[in-house]
């Protein structure tokens, strides 16, 4: 008699395994401890050979009469069904390890070396958000530029060009990664330039006019905000770095002795020296009681471990009236200090690139060297300082 759902359900543990046929090499294997299994039971090429069809009630009784069904059209067209099967799995194991996603989380290991915290989980998020959901399982080899394009695409929809724009990066450098591994051949992003809304380039509103930066700086001398915030943002127009190297700022990178601050510039990969005035010295020695035990200089009020957020300066700079779209940004004491140290203060204009930590032209030189025009830059840096003093004292 052939198996029902009624006798298999009704099937017992005994002191030892047994079968209940189905019929055709098909059964249910009953386990000791009450496990029940599909097996088929086959000869090839003169061999017994036993095929796991899988385990009751996982796989229903008419699932595995079909799964029998397909293994006996194999053996009749001369083809082992376990063999198939574990060239299947092996293949299906392959397939998983060469998929986008598995790539994408290889090559972050290893890009992630020397980049920052904030943008590292950036391109994380980016992956988790707009990337992996729709191409994480496909083979990274099989991706196609329609498919790449389709996921850019999604991200533009929302109005989001300039992340349309990074999650291409993002997707092309995880394809090249897996080149150099040797896992794919081509890079589909190669076909998209030109198929993506182009990125608007706004510059970072700042403040030029003398007259206007002695109104920022009274105003900042008079935020009420939380100590380190205002720390901060007292200290960001002396210093003029890029707000997130402001944020990732760490007390073992400061000897106020030498009035010296030396990081590694976040976005040319270089170390820089920030020569420190007498003003921002103040404020580090007034703050050291307050953080000077943590490893952050400007750290979280409540997240342990952690920096102010990115917005914090410009939120500061929001309460106090100023917009911070049209008026001035965090980033926008940089070209505060660019534009008045030259045309105001009349420094050269290769002292004052190497202390912006740009890349200088060969011109100027080949190579950034953190100690070049030292001298000049402790000057040029006191007489930033003097000079944002004396607009708020002279300038009405």
């Amino acid at each position: 008699m052939r198996l029902s759902d009624v006798s298999i359900k009704k099937a017992k543990p005994k002191d030892k395994s047994y079968k209940l046929t189905d019929g055709g090499g098909m059964y249910i294997l009953i386990e000791t401890t009450g496990g029940k299994l599909w097996r088929f039971d086959y000869r090839f090429e003169g061999k017994r050979r036993t095929l796991a069809l899988g385990r009751y009630p996982d796989i229903s009784l008419q699932e595995a009469r079909t799964a029998h069904g397909e293994a006996r059209n194999q053996l009749a067209r001369g083809i082992n069904p376990a063999a198939l099967k574990k060239a299947q799995k092996a293949a299906g194991k392959e397939r998983a390890a060469n998929s986008f996603e598995a790539i994408a989380y290889e090559w972050l290991e290893v890009w992630k070396t020397d980049k920052s915290e904030t943008y590292y989980k950036q391109v994380v998020s980016r992956l988790k958000r707009d990337i992996l959901p729709y191409i994480g399982g496909r083979p990274v080899a099989e991706i196609s530029a329609p498919e790449a394009l389709a996921v850019c695409r999604r991200i533009e929809a929302r109005g989001a060009i300039d992340s349309s724009h990074g999650a291409k990066e993002t997707i092309s450098m995880v394809i090249r990664y897996a080149i150099a591994t040797g896992r794919a051949s081509v890079d589909p992003c190669l076909s998209l330039r030109g198929a993506l809304k182009p990125v608007r380039i706004e510059h970072m509103a700042s403040v030029t006019e003398p007259e206007k930066v002695a109104v920022l700086m009274r105003a900042i001398d008079y935020y009420r905000g939380g100590p380190v915030v205002r720390a901060a943002l007292r200290f960001l127009p002396l210093v003029f770095v890029r707000p997130g190297e402001l944020r990732m700022a760490m007390w073992k990178d400061f000897d106020l002795d030498r009035a010296e601050w030396t990081y590694t510039a976040g976005k040319t990969k270089t170390d820089h020296l920030v020569p420190l005035s007498r003003q921002a010295i103040e404020i580090l020695r007034d703050l050291h009681p307050l953080t000077g035990g943590g490893e952050y200089v400007f750290p979280h009020k409540y997240r342990k471990g952690r920096t102010i957020s990115v917005n914090a300066l410009n939120h500061a700079l929001q309460e106090l009236g100023f917009d911070t779209k049209t008026e001035i940004t965090g980033h926008g004491f940089r070209s505060m200090a660019r534009t008045l140290l030259a045309e105001r203060l009349k420094w050269p204009p290769e002292v004052i690139e190497h202390q912006l930590a740009h890349k200088v032209p060969d011109a100027l030189g080949t190579a950034y060297n953190r100690t070049e025009f030292l001298d000049d830059r402790r000057k040029m840096m006191q007489a930033w300082s003097d000079y944002l003093d004396d607009l708020k004292t002279t300038v009405f």
